[in-house]
């Protein structure tokens, strides 16, 4: 093998940076040429290609964003699009892919390893919704980022003994609300992965206050429901509450990533320079027990399911559930 490639697809999270340059740094110990993929898929598609060297991506560790950009490309799911890209790799003489992104990412890595071209997947996502893997490459970054704007609202809240909701990112899994809010003290963490009882967060609300707190602070997850909608509701229940409702969105996704996101991207960026070269594909990285992990692409896109920590989620309820 002389030559490899590496690509970002989905959305951005921090830490994906110090996965390529931990890739190019990798593969240039070995004596072979790295390229990057521009714009994700799409860019394989139409043969988007560079040469990376060290210059490239030295300084790259600590920002977060994708150096190699990325960009939705749902017609990659055709096979026409996936024979299409392993002809420009061919052209190229690249002879395997590193792709670094979610679940989605992980279907188009399988999609050309099942074609007979090598692949092998980094997860990188604040969402840490894929399955197998304890945490994924942004979601330290994006936690630390949430806790800190959250700790910024409860200053306020507490000059003003008002209740906030504050909605967080995780598409459909509760992962960033539970830590954040875990973190932060909240009265209550709402989350897709269980029902929740709008009569039951009032209450623990109330017997917060009525236990001393001069804030309350609800964590939502934003697959359950948008930040404005909840509050709505919420008010419904508890009128005397002054309430307000702040979306925290894409700031998530920014900002330097943290030392727990560069060294696991660090981890897996060279590991998977060194799969390929052994001949592995189809395969992908995670971190289980704070060690590296190998995990196949298939049994996790088919058979596995998300899972949050629910010992965590438990303990915020029972830490909130007081009678007075």
């Amino acid at each position: 093998m002389k030559r490899i490639a590496v690509l970002t697809s989905g959305g951005d999270a921090q830490g994906m940076n110090a996965a390529i340059r931990a890739v190019v740094e990798q593969g240039l110990h070995h004596g072979l040429e790295v390229y990057g993929v521009n714009d994700g898929y799409r860019g394989l598609v139409e043969g988007d290609f560079r040469l990376l060297t060290v210059s490239d991506v030295h300084h790259r560790i600590k920002t977060g964003g994708t150096l190699l950009h990325s960009a939705r490309f749902p017609e990659f799911k055709e096979r026409i699009q996936q024979e299409r890209a392993i002809d420009q790799l061919s052209k190229q003489n690249i002879e395997g892919l590193v792709v670094i992104g979610g679940d989605g990412s992980f279907g188009g890595a399988l999609a050309l390893t099942k074609l007979g071209f090598p692949a092998i997947g980094i997860p990188g996502t604040i969402d840490n919704d894929i399955p197998g893997t304890e945490y994924t490459i942004g979601f330290d970054s994006a936690v630390t980022v949430a806790l800190d704007a959250i700790d910024k609202i409860s200053d306020t809240a507490s000059s003003h003994e008002r209740t906030f909701v504050v909605e967080v990112m995780g598409r459909h899994a509760g992962d960033i609300a539970i830590w954040a809010g875990v973190a932060a003290g909240a009265d209550a963490i709402i989350i897709p992965e269980e029902p929740y009882d709008m009569d039951e967060v009032v209450h623990r609300v109330r017997v917060g206050r009525r236990s001393g707190k001069d804030y309350s602070l609800i964590i939502l997850a934003e697959g359950v429901d948008s930040v404005e909608d909840f509050v709505e509701k919420y008010k419904e229940k508890a009128p005397e509450q002054d309430v307000r409702g702040v979306a925290l969105s894409h700031i998530q996704r920014g900002g330097s990533p943290t030392a727990r996101d560069r060294v696991f991207a660090t981890l897996m960026g060279a590991k998977s320079v060194d799969l390929l070269m052994e001949g592995q594909q189809g395969i992908y990285l995670g971190i289980v027990q704070e060690q590296l992990a190998i995990f196949d692409i298939v049994e996790t896109l088919e058979k596995r399911e998300h899972r949050v920590r629910e010992d965590l989620f438990n303990l915020n309820q029972a830490l909130t559930d007081r009678e007075l």
